[in-house]
């Protein structure tokens, strides 16, 4: 655990380079009414005090500090209508989306969720930095979330 900690702690500014411009995610769900759930935006992990998501109908900005809950998963299938109409072959293929679960305590004290999808260039650099400065580890979902994650 202490391991991960230091490795995540000697990635973070590797990580944030690559994070600069932020990435592509998907709001799934969110417990505050700022963002809906389906919206697409990006999220911004550049600011040392504040993970943020920012769309079009709005913003949240979640202070590391008040992070108290991080957990990612996979959801794993197949390109059945690709295989359907172009080839068979299609059925070899697997297609992962990753999700990420950021659970806080808001401003009022109060517990709230929000629950991302994001695209997979982003997974790694976006834990790491999590873990980093939050202080936090990941929960995985399943073992292939935890595999994935270590690049296995």
């Amino acid at each position: 655990m202490a391991m991960l900690r230091l490795l995540s702690l000697l990635l973070l500014p590797a990580a944030g380079i690559a994070a600069n411009s932020g990435g592509s995610a998907q709001c799934i769900g969110a417990t505050m009414p700022t963002v809906q759930p389906g919206v697409k935006g990006r999220i911004l992990t550049t600011s040392s005090e504040a993970f943020v998501f920012a769309s079009s109908s709005g913003r949240v900005s979640i202070p590391y500090d008040r992070i108290n809950l991080l957990e990612y998963g996979q959801e794993v299938g197949r390109r059945v209508v690709m295989a359907v109409v172009i080839s068979p072959m299609f059925l070899l293929l697997k297609h992962r989306a990753h999700f990420l679960t950021v659970g806080f305590r808001d401003a009022e004290d109060k517990q709230q969720a929000l629950v991302l999808r994001l695209d997979k260039g982003i997974v790694r650099s976006t834990l790491a930095i999590l873990e980093g400065r939050s202080g936090r580890s990941v929960t995985y979902q399943d073992k292939d979330a935890r595999q994935s994650r270590r690049g296995g």
